[in-house]
């Protein structure tokens, strides 16, 4: 809502007295210029630059929607609007706001336009927990700029925005903060009088557990930052030794290097487990590259490696659940990813394994790479050009559907390779229906045992 009375004079307490906040709170931007990451939405004559400014006249900036996951920016965003911009400024968040608070609102906003030419900017957090109803309330608004609308969600807006709604407005996706932007706001964090006022120092290891237990998440490396202080200051010590954090925050620092060896062995370690069977120790695994802040995309791929190198067609629904696994972490991220990685890992532990696919291939790769090849047999050979016929392309050619068993007994590979099989399958799970079904083809197309 509109601040009052005692806003005010909490606000003011807390410019006289910083200490009086959550160090999240006193190290907001006061300028766009100052905001982490998201460059790409505050370059010249951005939709959120222009609202700062007050540019555009009839072509002013439209409502905006910013989407992305918790502690990158969004209400950051909003903000700054409120504290640069000329317009008058009001908050709602959606999870105590209803329809009433929402035509409140609105009919405010109409009267400052009327009486005083004055806009007005009206952000809107959590709006997926909107109704539809309550949804539909801010449409005349929007539609008529009696309010420009700025609207946070952690939700995909596509499936938690009514259409009128989202199609009247900018959707603005805000992008991860990567490791570089969160250092540098722990910097300014602890050099900055408003901040830390440089009473303590941060070594590069306690650094580096704050970025992973942090996640992306800039209120919850700030909000580490500033325990690991009150830790050190506590004890007298003038530096957040790592000691000191892991006790401030309740969580040991993973000994895992992303860049080093712990981050191949630890991969290594998960997908051995996997193909071992040993659904625990491979849970295990995941656990300590989660805990150590892993790029879940990275865990996501190995575990589709996995699911056709050691499963294979032993179980044929393995690599579905692997890209369907990569394709939820890419759309979800951190921390609800973890569900996910964990589903598909134990899922493949527990598949029956066969690497028959992955020695297939090798071999026929090896044959090809030492020369065996030989010509593609003319009966196989493309003939839909004109001229083919004349050179025997196509010719004598037996379409396999034309025959009651629908399978031709006819040369495929080159003469070279006539009697060569690369696939060998097990009878360990489905793939015993493969090895049935192999066995029958290759005795229909009159192949010699080798």
């Amino acid at each position: 809502m509109e601040p009052d009375l005692f806003t005010a004079a909490a606000e003011d307490r807390q410019e006289k007295d910083p200490s009086a906040s959550p160090l999240a709170v006193r190290m907001r931007p006061r300028t766009l210029d100052e905001v982490v990451g998201q460059q790409h939405l505050l370059r010249p004559g951005s939709p959120l630059r222009r609202l700062v400014e007050g540019s555009g006249g009839p072509a002013g900036p439209s409502s905006v929607f910013l989407w992305g996951p918790p502690g990158i920016g969004k209400t950051t965003l909003a903000y700054v609007v409120s504290k640069a911009t000329n317009k008058r400024f009001v908050e709602l968040s959606a999870i105590t706001a209803g329809v009433k608070e929402v035509r409140a609102v609105i009919d405010g906003a109409r009267r400052a336009m009327g009486g005083h030419g004055k806009e007005t900017v009206l952000f809107l957090d959590e709006i997926h927990r909107f109704s539809k109803a309550q949804q539909d309330s801010l449409l005349p608004a929007v539609e008529n700029r009696w309010v420009t609308l700025i609207a946070a969600t952690t939700e995909n807006p596509y499936f938690s925005v009514i259409s009128p709604l989202l199609s009247r407005s900018l959707l603005l996706t805000l992008e991860p903060l990567t490791d570089d932007d969160l250092r540098g706001l722990l910097k300014r964090a602890l050099t900055e009088e408003r901040g830390l006022g440089g009473a303590v120092t941060l070594p590069e290891e306690a650094e580096d557990h704050i970025l992973r237990i942090a996640g992306g998440d800039a209120r919850r490396a700030l909000t580490a930052l500033e325990a690991g202080a009150g830790s050190a200051l506590a004890k007298g010590e003038a530096e957040i030794t790592l000691q000191t954090l892991e006790e401030s925050v309740d969580r040991a620092a993973v000994k895992y290097d992303r860049a080093g060896d712990q981050h191949y062995d630890v991969a290594s370690a998960l997908i051995k487990s996997i193909r071992g069977s040993d659904v625990d120790a491979a849970l295990h695994y995941l656990a300590r590259m989660i805990e150590a802040g892993e790029d879940p995309r990275f865990i996501a791929r190995r575990l589709m490696i996995s699911a056709s190198e050691d499963i294979g067609l032993a179980d044929p629904t393995a690599l579905p659940t692997a890209v369907a696994a990569a394709q939820a972490v890419a759309m979800i991220g951190f921390p609800e990813a973890a569900l996910t990685l964990s589903h598909a890992t134990i899922a493949l532990a527990l598949a029956p394994k066969s690497n028959a696919a992955t020695t297939a291939i090798g071999a026929a790769l090896e044959d090809v790479r030492k020369g065996h090849a030989g010509p593609v047999p003319p009966h196989l050979r493309d003939g839909h050009y004109k001229g083919a016929a004349k050179l025997g392309h196509a010719q004598g050619y037996v379409y396999p559907h034309d025959l009651p068993e629908g399978i031709a007994a006819q040369e495929y590979a080159p003469e070279a390779l006539r009697d060569r099989e690369y696939y060998t399958p097990t009878r360990h799970g489905a793939e015993a229906r493969y090895a049935d079904a192999v066995e029958w083809t290759r005795k229909h197309l009159g192949r010699k045992r080798s």
